[in-house]
């Protein structure tokens, strides 16, 4: 397990621990909403339309797809809720400061447009399959879109093996140091009946998964809320001296690990953005997955609906 952690701390060290790395998604962020004029401000109210109007016009006229516009949110949203929002910010303030609450902040407004051209370009170059199934993401416009074969099956692999990580171990991880420390239940079982759980929802395709998170993720999402507006409310007197720690250090660093100036920004703006896109998970394409699913023929549409 030491070899194999050292592997991925090696590969991480190249990509997400990188300098460049949170210049780069952010960069990225920034160039499209300035191209696209701020559509995470234009499009907002639409979205809300799009994502709840259950006669929207390209159902009427046959559109194809296996989920709808709700179902392939909260297909999305299921593996971050929680994980991304809740254990990922208390990580990110231990290791990098509250300045990484800022940066993602920053992560998630520039998220919002990258999310919305990932999913849109996923969607429009999406394959439908002789069954009446659908496949769209990121490597289907590697192939479909940029005639980039070899980097879309590369990208395919990576998601293969990247679902294993953030998208599978960090959760289960939680759920079973929760209820240890708070039942003293035992990891190995509740890993185990979580994989049962798992795999009775999973063993029915893309319409089963669709079908069981468009249930459980409002409660989760209702239930996060809830609890986090209980501990703002009962912490009230920190509301303002938390904003002001957040912002007061924006671009200087307030790295929890220390360091000189150009250190602890470079390290709290690394370590805020990398949590950030654990939790929305904006230019990572995993998501843009999911939204392909949906039963539209204006991949704009799916968009608009993802940058929410």
């Amino acid at each position: 397990m030491l070899e194999v952690n050292n592997f991925l701390v090696s590969i991480d060290s190249l990509i997400g621990a990188a300098p460049w790395f949170p210049f780069y998604l952010l960069g990225i962020g920034l160039f499209f909403t300035i191209y696209l004029k701020f559509p995470q401000i234009r499009f907002f109210k639409h979205a809300w339309k799009v994502l709840f109007d259950p006669e929207e016009e390209s159902k009427k006229h046959g559109a194809h797809g296996e989920t709808s516009h709700f179902q392939a949110m909260t297909m999305a949203l299921s593996g971050t809720v929680g994980t991304g929002n809740i254990g990922g910010v208390g990580l990110a303030v231990y290791i990098g400061g509250p300045t990484a609450i800022f940066w993602m902040l920053a992560t998630a407004f520039m998220g919002m447009t990258t999310k919305f051209v990932e999913v849109s370009l996923s969607h429009k170059y999406r394959v439908d399959s002789d069954d009446g199934t659908v496949a769209g993401g990121p490597m289907y416009v590697m192939d479909r879109g940029l005639g980039w074969k070899p980097m879309a099956i590369f990208f395919a692999a990576a998601v293969v093996l990247s679902s294993f990580g953030s998208g599978s171990m960090p959760q289960v991880n939680n759920i079973a140091q929760v209820m240890r420390e708070t039942f003293d239940f035992n990891e190995m079982v509740v890993g185990g009946i979580a994989s049962l759980f798992l795999g009775f929802v999973i063993i029915g395709g893309v319409t089963r998964i669709a079908a069981f998170a468009s249930r459980i993720v409002p409660a989760m999402a209702l239930l996060y809320l809830t609890g986090s507006l209980c501990v703002i409310l009962s912490n009230y007197e920190n509301i303002i001296p938390s904003f002001v720690s957040i912002f007061s250090s924006a671009f200087t660093g307030s790295s929890a690990a220390g360091g000189f100036l150009g250190a602890a920004f470079a390290f709290a703006a690394n370590k805020g953005v990398g949590r950030g896109l654990f939790s929305n998970e904006a230019g990572q394409g995993s998501s843009a997955i999911a939204h392909s699913s949906a039963i539209t023929e204006e991949p704009v549409s799916e968009g608009m609906v993802a940058l929410l």
